[in-house]
């Protein structure tokens, strides 16, 4: 590899932060398919990082730093096998990567174009003896490249907090001795239903944010979509994977228009789609069309979601909606996925293909719910089929409740302020 020419100390730093955020997945993928453990992968990975930051300076940018840090962590790894006292076992089973040590590994084509190696490490990242939370700050930590600082701040905790989960989750996965391998089987479609749930969290946070002064994080919702494109491109088989990227493709097609000048959450029927991302529902469309050819039997959570999000998607008019098909696939995905919040929204689509009147009892139903005890979008909803009801005086009282309840601040200004004009 020919070294470009030598820029100054700033300039060559910003390279090596650039080059080495774009690389980190990879490089911790390719080394822990060697080290067998991701908490050690990563360091290694963050050596390579610091001999760049010495040598690179001095030495300039090489023409390919991708393939330099891959070389450079790679060959760590296997110095760091060699001087363990197992050597002679684990010789065995790096045999054929020690061989990919001795010449520079030629570079991905692309952003799309990425081996098995990643795909171990979202399976890894995932694993279900991990709790959901450090699931989400693990595969940010380890996909995402993001910092612990940046995953402290998405999801709003101390960056002690953050630490401690991405600690904790790498001694998990150490201590139960997990295996860096994608599963097969039952535990295969198990463990898939993780990654794509956490992928999924990370969206809905960014999306709509449970807490703080924003509603919206865009950096988040393009970290899991990202995610998402990648899982879709290793797994092209999997129609539930394409189903959660065309949703997620779909969502983020309307992010420009969900909030106003000031930041303030503007709601779907008065976004201007004008505003919605065209590109993106393209994309969409082309996912969920691979959804559908990839399936076998009927379609899964994500796809139905999917299928829902087509329908917004397609209106240029929120008129023009087509809220009873959006009702009738709620109702498949009640079936498929029983759940409160699926309900829901199912009464939310009934609302607005058969009237707030025949909707309510829906929503009256579930107010007994107890995982719907403290969701504000439950009084929320109410409040709104009150308020088309006529029943002014019931609905500021829900509006309220949901306010109290909400705990992203815009939210909560919003539904204060339907509280206050309960038919606005």
């Amino acid at each position: 590899m020919t070294p470009q020419p030598t820029a100054g100390p700033d300039a060559t730093a910003g390279t090596v932060e650039t080059v080495f955020r774009m690389e980190f997945p990879r490089v911790v993928a390719a080394v822990a398919r060697i080290v067998r453990d991701v908490g050690i992968a990563e360091e290694l990975a963050q050596d390579a990082l610091v001999a760049a930051l010495e040598q690179w300076p001095r030495d300039g940018v090489p023409g390919n730093p991708g393939a330099w840090l891959m070389t450079t962590a790679r060959r760590r790894a296997v110095d760091l096998v060699r001087r363990r006292e197992t050597y002679a076992r684990k010789l065995a089973e790096i045999g054929r990567d020690a061989d990919l040590v001795t010449a520079p590994p030629e570079p991905p084509a692309g952003p799309d174009d990425i081996d098995d190696d990643l795909l171990r490490l979202v399976f890894t990242a995932c694993h279900p003896a991990l709790s959901a939370e450090a699931r989400a700050a693990l595969t940010l930590r380890l996909l995402g490249g993001l910092t612990t600082a940046e995953i402290a701040r998405a999801f709003l905790v101390p960056e002690a907090t953050a630490a401690q989960r991405i600690v904790r989750a790498k001694r998990t996965l150490a201590r139960q001795n997990v295996a860096f391998e994608v599963p097969y089987g039952p535990d295969r479609e198990a463990r898939l239903a993780s990654v794509l749930d956490v992928i999924y969290l990370i969206f809905n946070e960014g999306y709509a944010a449970t807490a703080g002064d924003d509603w919206l994080r865009p950096a988040l919702c393009e970290d899991a979509l990202r995610l998402a494109r990648v899982l879709s491109g290793l797994m092209p088989k999997e129609p539930e994977v394409h189903g959660l990227t065309a949703l997620l493709e779909f969502q983020a097609s309307r992010t420009a228009a969900r909030t106003g000048p000031d930041g303030e959450p503007v709601l779907l029927k008065d976004q201007n789609r004008a505003r919605w991302n065209r590109m993106l529902i393209a994309r969409g469309v082309t996912a969920l069309a691979r959804a559908d050819a990839a399936a076998s039997g009927p379609p899964g959570p994500y796809a139905l979601q999917a299928a829902i999000a087509a329908c917004h998607a397609h209106a240029y008019r929120y008129e023009e909606t087509d809220w009873p098909r959006i009702a009738a696939l709620y109702g498949l995905l009640a079936a498929r996925t029983p759940s409160p919040v699926v309900e829901l929204n199912r009464a939310v689509a009934v609302s607005m293909a058969e009237g707030p009147e025949a909707a309510l009892p829906l929503v009256d139903a579930l107010t007994t719910e107890p995982v719907l005890r403290d969701y504000h979008l439950l009084p929320a909803v109410r409040g709104d089929l009150l308020a088309r009801l006529g029943r002014t005086e019931e609905a500021r009282e829900e509006f309220a409740r949901a306010a109290e309840l909400a705990g992203n601040a815009r939210e909560r200004e919003m539904l204060r302020g339907r509280a206050a004009e309960p038919g606005g």
